[in-house]
């Protein structure tokens, strides 16, 4: 069964969405993330992916003591990103409750630290976040396009060692238009021994149902969530 990863993304401590990664268009939903959180894990779900977006535009963590309530009152498997660039930055987000960290910038501007914390926390605890536009690999909170072609880039990571991977098409993010489907199933034909984590676009439960036929193993969703498109007992099928 396909896992599902609902996100929460954090701004100033409160549950926020971007809409295609622009801080610009920033639709606040709850106060407290720890409320959706808990609400999460009352029906029944598992995993949450947390997102710190002052950390993304910082370039250093930002909200770990949010981070560190989450992880505190429930007993959600978090993976958190946003922010993380060095040894610092992780230590603080391991011990305020990730129990796996996501690195996206860091992993194109220094992949030798990736790759070492890669190395020393394993493939369990290291994911690699490679969003793209236009199938170029995006950084800094999105705000900053590269030139690395995203199957290339996440092939050679794969190589190194990296397993589970989160690729969001952020031409799609926030948008509910649906997800990438056609990108993703690219991506697991081309790229073997892929964990590949769908994020952006999911809009209903179809769109999820239609991941799983794809043979897509994850996915994150979060508007989808937040406006009403998808309640969280449409879900309890798929857990």
């Amino acid at each position: 069964m396909i896992e599902l990863i609902p996100a929460i993304d954090i701004i100033d401590g409160k549950c926020v969405r971007l809409s295609q990664g622009d801080y610009d268009r920033m639709t606040t939903y709850n106060q407290d993330p720890l409320e959706v959180a808990k609400e999460f894990q009352d029906h029944g779900i598992k995993r949450l992916h947390v997102v710190d977006l002052d950390g993304a535009k910082a370039r250093h963590i930002v909200n770990y003591k949010t981070l560190e309530r989450i992880a505190s009152r429930t007993s959600l498997i978090i993976d958190f990103g946003g922010g993380i660039k060095s040894d610092e930055d992780l230590e603080i987000a391991f011990e305020s409750g990730a129990q796996m960290v996501t690195g996206g910038s860091i992993a194109v501007k220094n992949p030798e630290l990736f790759l070492s914390w890669l190395h020393k926390f394993g493939t369990d605890k290291i994911i690699l976040g490679a969003d793209a536009k236009n199938q170029k690999i995006a950084v800094s909170g999105w705000k900053e396009s590269s030139d690395k072609e995203l199957i290339p880039f996440v092939e050679r990571y794969i190589k190194s060692g990296v397993r589970k991977v989160i690729t969001t098409d952020i031409s799609k993010d926030g948008m509910l238009e649906g997800p990438s489907i056609d990108l993703y199933k690219k991506m697991t034909s081309e790229i073997s021994d892929i964990y590949l984590i769908a994020s952006g676009g999911v809009s209903s439960v179809k769109d999820i149902e239609k991941l799983y036929e794809a043979g897509i193993p994850a996915v994150i969703f979060g508007k989808a969530l937040y406006e009403g498109r998808i309640t969280l007992k449409e879900l309890l099928r798929f857990l």
